[in-house]
């Protein structure tokens, strides 16, 4: 029985696994996206309180 890791690294190395890379990486380039991820963390953190 594989292994989790191995079911990962086979779905990475296919076709569908390399175009959901690649679209993770324009995502991750977005600076829309960037502000987004840079809110979530800073609400985790306690960084922006609401009133």
């Amino acid at each position: 029985m594989p292994t989790l890791m191995d079911r990962i690294r086979r779905f990475t190395s296919s076709p569908q696994g390399r175009r959901m890379r690649g679209q993770a990486e324009r995502y991750a380039r977005d600076p829309r996206t960037q502000a987004k991820v840079r809110g979530l963390l800073a609400r985790l953190r306690g960084g922006r309180r609401r009133h």
